[in-house]
């Protein structure tokens, strides 16, 4: 293992590695039930739900083993919704099996992303942003999956007057949840080995009394489900006959700028999506080089792009790197070991789906809350007086995503930002070529958004 996977170089121990990825499955293994609720509306739901397990154990091994990393793979949301609610129910509504011709474009999406690999055109743009812009990005993913998790455990809630507000310390999900955070914050005060796993399993223990002593009922026609699973076992995985390898090519050669205008949003948000959550899960576990580059980053986003690939073979949406990955580096993952039992929990959840599935959401909502302000402090080593350009770029990384509620979007106005003030105080030169073109492919983006609106 220490042979394999360089433990003891990066501090780490079998134990703690194994915490570790328990630890990050715990966290995304929502997306489990999300990803078959989502693009059910389209296809097989049993069928997705697989697809998306063995999807996402093939790419986070591959993750694991070869880039020997800590970072975990699945159906990125947002562009699972892009999938079915946009492509699917909307642009493509009146063709039947609408879906055949969604996965065809994830598919060609994969295999450019494997194209792109090889010229190694994502690495450069990993390891071609400004320090302070990576500290931005991270900080700002910091926000981004502690507001995930207040959302998801009704801390923070919709109000028509503010858009945001405080949801009720009556509601036991938020209640709970904000127990978990103290038990989270304690345990790791006192140096208990996997915490933030033993805090996660302690809140939903909390929130299966809570159900029992009815404060927490059941209303499934609200959305509150019960916290007990309903089953141990299921074999169950008939539905993946309904949603592997069904491409439709035909219909993609007879619409191509239809086709292509679907793949580029594809590639546009997953691109961006997957540099912002590697650069900062990276930089959390301090796997970054002293010029802030990120060793063997060509292997880290072509599994990431194999698993893309690989997914839409099996039937889901755009396999991305998780945010959530930096939980695990939270309780203490520094290498692929930490993914490949990441990956071991994905293939045992399609015979034990009923419990992982019974994980409520207020119980993972402590550790996505607690790595939010371990990733947040990346801020510090900002320098906001020396390059103002690259201040603001990272100052608006910072706040957009949490806010627009995109990784992409953030990026997106830290790289404006950054050159645009660069040009304007007469320091163009010190831009790299590598962020002109990401300056290009952003500004293309605005005038494609504009257009869509006019």
């Amino acid at each position: 293992m220490n042979k394999l996977f360089k433990l003891n170089e990066h501090g780490t121990t079998v134990r703690t590695e194994i915490i570790a990825g328990t630890t990050t499955f715990l966290a995304m293994a929502y997306i489990l039930a999300v990803n078959p609720s989502i693009l059910g509306t389209v296809m097989n739901p049993n069928g997705v739900f697989v697809a998306t397990a063995l999807a996402s154990a093939i790419a986070t091994f591959i993750m694991g083993l070869w880039a020997n990393y800590p970072i975990a793979l699945s159906a990125g949301l947002g562009l699972n919704a892009y999938f079915a609610y946009t492509v699917c129910l909307s642009e493509l509504s009146d063709v039947p099996n609408a879906f055949t011709i969604a996965l065809t474009a994830v598919f060609v999406e994969g295999v450019i992303f494997i194209i792109m690999s090889f010229f190694k055109f994502r690495e450069k743009l990993v390891n071609g942003i400004p320090k302070n812009l990576k500290y931005g990005i991270t900080g700002g993913l910091g926000l981004f999956i502690a507001f995930i998790g207040m959302q998801n455990a009704h801390i923070i809630v919709s109000n028509e007057s503010t858009i945001l507000g405080l949801g009720s310390f009556l509601e036991a999900d938020m209640a709970l949840a904000l127990i978990g955070v103290v038990i989270t914050v304690v345990l790791v005060h006192f140096k208990v080995k996997g915490s933030v796993l033993i805090a996660i399993i302690a809140t939903w223990i909390l929130g299966m009394i809570a159900e029992k002593i009815g404060w927490r009922p059941v209303d499934v026609e609200n959305g509150v489900y019960s916290v007990f699973p309903s089953a141990l076992i299921s074999f169950d995985m008939s539905g993946l006959k309904e949603t592997a390898f069904k491409f439709n090519f035909a219909w993609a050669g007879k619409n191509i700028i239809s086709f292509i205008a679907v793949v580029i949003s594809f590639l546009y948000i997953d691109l961006f999506d997957t540099v912002g959550t590697v650069v900062g899960v990276a930089d959390k576990a301090h796997l970054l080089n002293e010029k802030g580059e990120l060793p063997r980053a060509e292997r880290v986003l072509l599994s990431d792009a194999i698993g893309t690939t690989v997914g839409a073979c099996l039937g889901t949406s755009t396999v991305t790197s998780f945010v959530e990955s930096a939980t695990g580096v939270g309780a203490g993952g520094r290498t692929g070991l930490t993914a490949v039992v990441t990956a071991i929990w994905f293939l045992i959840a399609l015979v034990f789906s009923p419990i992982f599935l019974a994980i409520p959401s207020f119980a993972t909502a402590p550790a996505l809350i607690y790595v939010g302000m371990l990733m947040v402090s990346s801020v510090s080593k900002m320098d906001f007086e020396k390059d103002q350009a690259a201040a603001i770029g990272g100052y608006m990384a910072l706040v957009m995503m949490p806010l627009a509620y995109s990784i992409a979007t953030g990026i997106m106005f830290a790289i404006l930002s950054y050159v645009l003030v660069k040009i304007c105080i007469g320091k163009a030169k010190e831009v790299t070529p590598i962020m002109w073109v990401m300056f290009a492919l952003f500004a293309l983006r605005i005038v494609s958004l504009i257009t869509n609106f006019m």
